[in-house]
């Protein structure tokens, strides 16, 4: 039997993701044939795919790829944030965000895609993953964002890697203003919004459902101060602008100056380029969010374990 090298077993778990004793035997049970242990691997781990896919997958990465007037945000999530580190993992999520510049925000669209360089489909190769790092992962959400002349900007926070990290941005800018200064600012709105989290690009498209919420809230608090009706409606008015000023992106202070609006500091943008600035759209994907985390019991899992 070929010896199998410490050098080898560390090029495998590399290629793969998988643990180093599963590397192990891959290799000695494929006469140190690194493609068959490879595939071994994979058979191995495919075996147990209906295991992994029901736990649950909160971590991962957000990943941003931009192509001309055009850029993605995309989520793709694992268990445990080791993960994020793998660069096999890493490289999926690029490749999955440039995927979804061509095919769009449907994920099932993505899914369906040419993976490059493979003979696979985006599913496929992600099926791949899941054999060979052992942890359910998960296709989650996807948005593309398109000008007719501008920039679409975009902004990783916390990133692990270039493109990648916990919190992505994509701000769009319809304009003909030059594109590098375009990207400027695009970048700067793009950190407002990672920082703020607004829930609407403006008023009118705000949920009017949250705005009749809050409405009702202020006009109980209002009315609890005992003033004349007259006074409370204007009291209302007035916390409901307030109200606009916490949540719609255009109405909130810059952050990279604290005292301009952000419409402000986009219309004084367009007087210094030489040319009107749109603000069409904005998406903002933090890693996780609205994913209910399995809070896990360690020592019913090792009695369950124990009990097999």
């Amino acid at each position: 039997m070929a010896e199998i090298s410490a050098a080898l077993v560390k090029d495998l778990r590399t290629k793969t993701g998988a643990g180093m004793m599963d590397c192990k035997k891959a290799l000695a049970e494929n006469g140190g044939d690194i493609e068959q242990a490879i595939d071994w691997l994979r058979k191995k781990g495919l075996s147990q795919a209906a295991k992994k896919a029901d736990r649950v997958a909160a971590e991962g990465l957000v990943g941003v790829a931009a192509a001309g007037t055009k850029a993605a945000v995309i989520e793709v999530n694992s268990e445990t944030d080791f993960i994020a580190r793998n660069p096999a993992f890493q490289s999926f999520v690029a490749t999955a965000a440039k995927v979804a510049i061509e095919a769009g925000s449907d994920i099932a669209a993505i899914a369906a895609a040419a993976y490059p360089g493979s003979a696979k489909t985006v599913a496929e190769e992600l099926t791949h993953l899941i054999a060979t790092i052992g942890e359910n992962m998960q296709l989650r959400r996807a948005e593309v964002l398109a000008v007719s002349q501008g920039v679409v900007s975009s902004y990783i926070h916390s990133a692990t890697a270039p493109g990648l990290g916990r919190i992505g941005v994509l701000v769009a800018l319809e304009s003909a203003a030059p594109a590098d200064k375009l990207e400027g600012l695009g970048k700067q709105i793009a950190m407002h919004i990672a920082a703020t989290n607004p829930a609407s690009l403006d008023v009118a498209s705000l949920d009017q459902a949250l705005v009749a919420r809050e409405r009702d809230v202020l006009s109980e608090q209002a009315r609890a101060s005992g003033k004349p009706e007259n006074i409370i409606e204007k009291m209302i008015d007035g916390r409901i602008r307030k109200y606009y000023e916490e949540v719609v992106l255009l109405e909130q202070v810059f952050v990279m100056d604290g005292e301009t609006k952000v419409a402000k500091a986009v219309e004084n943008a367009a007087k210094e380029f030489g040319a009107p600035i749109k603000v069409t759209g904005f998406v903002r994907y933090a890693l996780g969010e609205g994913i209910e985390k399995q809070q896990s019991d360690f020592a019913a899992e090792v009695a369950a374990q124990a009990g097999r």
